[in-house]
Parts: structure tokens; sequence; C-alpha cells
């Protein structure tokens, strides 16, 4: 007999949430990426085989870990029985059959994967790559999209990552106080990276990923709670102060919302207070770097009351500061944005181009957006199709695309 209150969707929805965390414990239990992954589609399919009769468990998440941790210590042992084990597996076995699952440990697991896969063994695009594909949950093709690279040039490293980990003993855990502070910036920069992609995915239908940004804020704010840097606090901030926006992006039918058309009273309040306060706090420590400066200018962003009200001569100065402290083309177009806003279109524009004629941002859509609306702007129609047509080339996600089309399709003549 089928249980009433199962359904699949209740399945789906807690793969969603909760498949990753469990991914991580398996890890912990069982010692291997591939072993680990293999329990967690092992346990979803006996929850779809089971709970149908007996029901959805009061402890859904320990529910699954425990089936399939169960379910990967038969299959090795069964293998041991053709196969030699290795040297560690059977301490390793044993350790995971006696140990009790613990709600605080399955949280703070994934905090331990993401410090496994941001150990400085392995290569910083590595160490990107192998958490997003690892702790979050992206898949080869997504990542590779991202790092403009083959997926099948991507998924061999992922494979040597993990094979690294696995043969040089790379442990588990979160380092210890004296090696903290040197492996924390190559994990806020992986959660950053997770972020961004959560707040505007790289490709596809959706505008968001809400599921990743949600992640990210987490994984910052067990980075605050373990390691109270001011980059921790600043990378929080930002993300908050960004989040806080999400509801008013995008409309009911899923088109892009730019920043001075939003809905301002959809703005989350508690996440710019507190993402404010945070700002605040970094930046009267004195030891501020640039997750704090970008915080601070999406600060001067959420406190303004409008569009119009909007403080450019500060944002231009954080700018300033910003590129002495991490210059970069994407921070440069970003700052020429803000010019053009500050001191109009044709100030702008000519930075646009100065920054696009070095090639570093050749194919990427928003340089060539910006520069579009900047001509759209000056009243230059023909140069302003040209840039959107480029930019709509280059564009992977879709609700930018259809804006993309909207504008091309509103340009006189």
């Amino acid at each position: 007999m089928v249980c009433p209150h199962f359904s699949r969707e209740t399945v789906d929805s807690i793969y969603r949430s909760h498949s990753r965390r469990i991914f991580a414990t398996l890890i912990r239990f069982l010692g291997d990426f591939d072993v680990a992954e293999e329990a967690l589609h092992d346990a979803f399919r006996a929850a779809l085989e089971q709970w149908p009769h007996e029901g959805v468990p009061a402890n859904p998440q320990a529910w699954l870990v425990s089936t399939g941790r169960f379910k990967a210590i038969d299959g090795i042992r069964r293998r041991a029985r053709f196969e030699p084990l290795p040297d560690d597996m059977e301490e390793r076995l044993a350790a995971a059959t006696g140990e009790e699952l613990d709600g605080e440990g399955i949280e703070d697991d994934r905090l331990r994967l993401i410090f496994t896969c941001c150990h400085p063994a392995l290569s910083p695009e590595v160490q990107v790559a192998l958490t997003l594909r690892e702790v979050c949950g992206l898949t080869t093709e997504e990542i590779a999209r991202a790092f403009l690279i083959g997926a099948p040039t991507l998924a061999q490293r992922i494979v040597r990552a993990k094979a690294k980990i696995r043969d040089a003993r790379i442990p588990y855990q979160v380092p210890s106080p004296s090696e903290l502070s040197d492996r924390v910036d190559s994990v806020l920069r992986v959660v950053y990276l997770v972020f961004n992609e959560g707040y505007s995915a790289s490709s596809g239908e959706s505008l968001t990923r809400v599921e990743l940004s949600v992640e990210a804020i987490r994984l910052g704010r067990l980075l605050v709670e373990l390691l109270p840097e001011p980059e921790a606090l600043g990378l929080l901030a930002l993300m908050l102060l960004q989040e806080s926006r999400r509801a008013a992006r995008s409309s009911p039918d899923g088109d892009l919302i730019l920043l001075d058309d939003q809905d301002r009273s959809l703005w989350k309040r508690d996440y710019i207070v507190e993402g404010s306060a945070l700002v605040e706090r970094v930046l009267l420590s004195r030891r501020f770097g640039p997750y704090t400066l970008q915080a601070a200018i999406a600060a001067v962003h959420a406190n303004a009351s409008s569009a119009a009200a909007t403080n450019w001569a500060e944002i231009v100065g954080l700018y300033d500061i910003l590129l002495r402290a991490s210059p970069s083309p994407v921070v440069e177009l970003n700052r020429a944005v803000a010019v053009a806003m500050r001191d109009g279109p044709l100030a702008g524009l000519a930075l646009v181009e100065a920054t696009l004629a070095r090639g570093e941002l050749t194919d990427y859509h928003l340089a060539h957006s910006a520069r579009a609306d900047l001509y759209r702007r000056l009243g230059r129609m023909p140069e302003a199709r040209a840039s959107y047509e480029r930019a709509y080339g280059l564009a992977r996600q879709e609700p930018e695309r259809r804006f993309l089309e909207r504008r091309l399709r509103e340009l006189p003549g």
C-alpha cells in the first residue's frame, strides 16, 4: 500500500536541498569521493523504493546518510572478497559503522569538505572546479562553461584532483588555527564564485539559482563563526546585500529587471541592515580588502531611497580604491558604468572602449551590453545595435538574452 503522504516531489525536493550535505557526510564516513557519490545515489534509490510504503522518516537526512553508509559498506566488503582493500579501509569502515549520526556534524561536514577541496596541494582553478562539483553539485558542463574550457578537459582535472586527495591522504578536516589564515583566501574565493553562480546563473533558463546563493551564504556564516577575519565578514556582507535584491530582479515571468527599475519595497531590509552593519564594522577595522569594498558599493545602492538618489560619486570613489586593491578588467568596466552615471555617457563610453580595446573582455557579453547602452543613451543607434547584437551572441542565460532582444526591438529604426 502506498503511503498517502508520500510523493515523488518530496524526494526530489530533499535531493535538491540536502543531497550535497548528505554527500559530504558520506565522504566523512567512507573517505572516498566516488564511493560516497555511489552511496548517495543508492540511498535515494532506496528512498524511492521504501518511502512510498513506509512513509517519509522524521529525519530524512539522517535516514539517507545511514542508508547510504551501510549500502556502501556492504558493497565494499563484497568487493573485498575479490580484490584487496586499501590499507586503511578496514579501519575506516569500522569507524563508519560505529559512529553515531549527529545533526551538528552533518552541518559541519560541508565546511570540512570545502577545506579539503581547497587544499593548497591542488591548483587554484582545480580547487574552484572541485568545490563547485563536489560541494555544490554543479554539473561538469556548467562549470566548464563558466571556465570557458571543454567539459572533457574539466572532467579529467576533477578526476585527477580526487585521485590526488586520495593518494596524498589529504585530511578531511578543518585546518588547525595555525594553518587556517593561510587557507581561508582560497575558500573565500570559492564561496564567492558559488554565490555568483547562484546570484546570476552563467547559463540556462533562470536568472538565478537560489539554492546556490543560499548555500554560499550559509557557508559564509560558518566561515565567519569559525574565523571572524575582516574579509570573511566582508564577503558575507556582500552576499547579503546582493541577495537582498533577489525578489525584485526578475518579473513573475522570469524576465530581467535592471537595478534602476526595481521595486525597492521588495528588497529584504533585514539583509540590508545586517550587511550594512558588517560593512561598517570591517571598514572601521581598517583591515578591509576587495570583498569589503564590493560590499561597500552594494551598501550604497541598497541604502539609496531611489535610483535617482544613488550617490554615484561615492560609488566611483570606492571603485577607485577597489581598482588599486584588486585590479581587473571587470572592475574597470563596472567603474566605467559608474562614471557614466556620474559624469554622463560619453565619459563612461571612453573608459569602456579603452577596456575593450585591450582584448581581455572581448567575449564578455556584459561589456558589449554596457557599451550598447551608452551608445543608446548618446543616440548612436547603429553602434548600439551592433553592440547589443554582439552581447546577444555571447549571452548564455535566457533572461539576459530576452532582455537584449527587447533592447534591440526598442531601438529606433
